[in-house]
């Protein structure tokens, strides 16, 4: 495969199977985009859209994503940024520029995470003083 320097934006329900070169599939239903890396390298790039990942803007037709795309997983390594359907190429990064990145990621991941189901005390309270009923229960029944 060659290399791109256009995404064409391609509106989708579900991402399909097989992902053409050159095409950005966003899947609104699911808040993601997915699209072959742009270096040609065939490896598949999913960018899930969310405030600790990447976000997507549309005007006229043309969209683009923040931040960069940082390969760093795949054997390419490219970076890239897409602008209004555009590639720009982003300088290579060294291991401890890649490192921070991904650190501040996962401290943006558990920032911004939406918040758990509280399971506290009055949950954990209730589940005993109903399993401890059904023991008095059984209990009285034997008697």
């Amino acid at each position: 495969m060659t290399s791109v320097d256009r995404l064409e934006p391609r509106f989708v329900e579900y991402i399909p199977e097989d992902v053409e070169p050159g095409v950005l599939y966003i899947s609104r239903r699911f808040s993601t985009a997915t699209h072959l890396c742009c270096c040609g390298c065939g490896r598949e790039v999913v960018t899930p859209f969310n405030p600790a990942k990447w976000s997507i803007a549309e005007h006229d037709g043309k969209v683009s994503l923040s931040p960069s795309i940082g390969n760093w997983g795949f054997p390419c390594r490219s970076h890239y940024i897409v602008s209004g359907n555009r590639i720009l190429w982003a300088g290579s990064m060294s291991p401890e520029a890649i490192a921070a990145v991904q650190r501040r990621d996962v401290q943006d991941a558990v920032r911004l995470a939406p918040p758990r189901p509280s399971w506290g005390r009055g949950l954990l309270a209730g589940a005993l003083v109903a399993w401890t009923s059904t023991v008095a229960a059984i209990r009285g029944l034997w008697r």
